[in-house]
């Protein structure tokens, strides 16, 4: 490992399953304080053996913030839409074995063929952003914004971190999808559907409230008074009538569990320990961080920033810790450090482990097909509209991202 790079200490803030809550969640968010221990030199042989055995029956995805034990035997590597649209492309592979989250492989089920089948190697790894909106709240936000006669003004545009009958809401109401990478130009897009960011145009977003208001904010030029936030438990989402009227963005009361753990004052005490230390964070981070950061991305442009920096050079990372950490090990010659002192992984990304990648390859050898995500039809045809829709709009430079 990188000799720069301190692995986060394991706290009371690094949260034990069933024990301990978050205090400074939104939600309060239960997650794992250890990982489970390293898988044996058997599961590994195991799992290469199945590989082998597959062929190019099978297409193997990893998503960036799986462990390194699965991420040895992924046949690509991203984020969330990436790794969708890879699957699409591999028309030949007969099963596609998604090591992410439950509505990952809901999106590579809507963009692959229906003769192929898409595996999670783990139906408990799901995404707690994902579940804090479902389709009837959504709904009923939308039937409320009707009553208040806003919703003929409103564009819906869900982030891709979202279930699939979120992205089908959205197909069916003119809406569309975004990623973290194309944010602004699906945001500026739904303006322009209701005549531009500067009319009485809004943008209804979910489920990440800090993705849409850093968007709005620094990307398009709107002001916070500008947003609003939208809590499902509350009439009128905790509003007033004249709030929606006068909102630009309605941003749904929502949040990534790892990213919204960072604080402005882990920036402070970086920047303080570290000198001419470059701050790269994700832009599911909090208005206050990534306002006191250099650099605001996607995972990707986070990988690539780092990619193409001076050798030398210090960077504090704040996405989530096992990117970081492969990071740290592949650029030896910079200085590498983790945003935050002690962290939470992802949870349920981190469900999918050595152990469950071999059960699901040797299930697959023995002519089974375990753990298949299958979205219905009605929902797969909607979905695919809004996600179509996205993938009309102009491209957005990564490295400007």
């Amino acid at each position: 490992m990188s000799t720069s790079f301190s692995e986060p200490a394991a706290s009371p803030a690094l949260l034990l399953l069933g024990k301990r809550r978050d205090p400074i969640s939104e939600r309060g968010v239960d997650c794992p304080g250890d990982l489970p221990s390293p898988s044996d030199p058997g599961l590994v042989e195991r799992a290469r053996k199945a590989r082998e055995t597959l062929g190019d029956r099978v297409f193997i995805l990893g998503h960036h913030y799986q462990r390194d034990e699965v991420i040895q035997f992924a046949d690509v590597t991203g984020d969330s839409f990436k790794l969708a649209r890879e699957a699409a492309a591999r028309p030949e592979a007969e099963f596609i074995v998604f090591c992410g989250v439950h509505f990952m492989a809901e999106s590579a089920d809507i963009l692959t063929g229906d003769d192929q089948a898409v595996v999670l190697p783990d139906m408990a790894a799901g995404c707690s952003m994902a579940d804090m909106a479902n389709i009837s709240q959504v709904e009923d936000a939308w039937a409320q914004l009707t009553e208040v006669g806003v919703a003929n003004l409103t564009i819906p545009v869900t982030y891709m971190n979202s279930t699939a009958a979120l992205k089908a809401f959205c197909g069916r109401n003119d809406g569309a999808v975004c990623t973290s990478s194309n944010a602004e130009v699906a945001v500026r897009w739904a303006f322009d559907q209701r005549g531009g960011v500067d009319s009485d145009a809004k943008v209804f977003f979910f489920p990440d409230q800090h993705l849409g208001r850093n968007t709005a904010v620094l990307q398009l030029g709107l002001s916070l008074e500008d947003c609003v936030v939208w809590d499902p438990r509350k009439p009128l989402g905790g509003n007033t009538v004249e709030a929606l009227h006068a909102a630009r963005m309605i941003l749904w009361k929502g949040h990534c569990s790892v990213h919204g753990r960072f604080r402005r004052e882990n920036v402070d005490k970086i920047r303080a320990e570290v000198p001419g230390v470059n701050v790269l964070v994700h832009p599911e981070c909090t208005y206050e961080v990534v306002t006191s950061s250099d650099y605001i991305g996607s995972t990707e442009f986070i990988i690539n920033t780092v990619a193409a920096a001076e050798p030398g050079s210090a960077w504090a990372i704040g996405t989530e810790l096992n990117l970081v950490r492969r990071l740290a090990l592949a650029h030896p010659d910079m200085s590498i450090h983790f945003l935050e002192d002690t962290v939470c992984f992802c949870s349920t990304m981190n469900r999918i482990d050595l152990p469950h990648l071999v059960w699901a390859l040797e299930s697959l050898v023995a002519g089974d097909v375990p753990n298949r995500i299958v979205v219905d039809p009605q929902t797969q045809a909607e979905a695919k509209v809004a996600l179509d829709r996205m993938l009309a709009l102009p491209a957005k430079d990564a490295a400007k991202d």
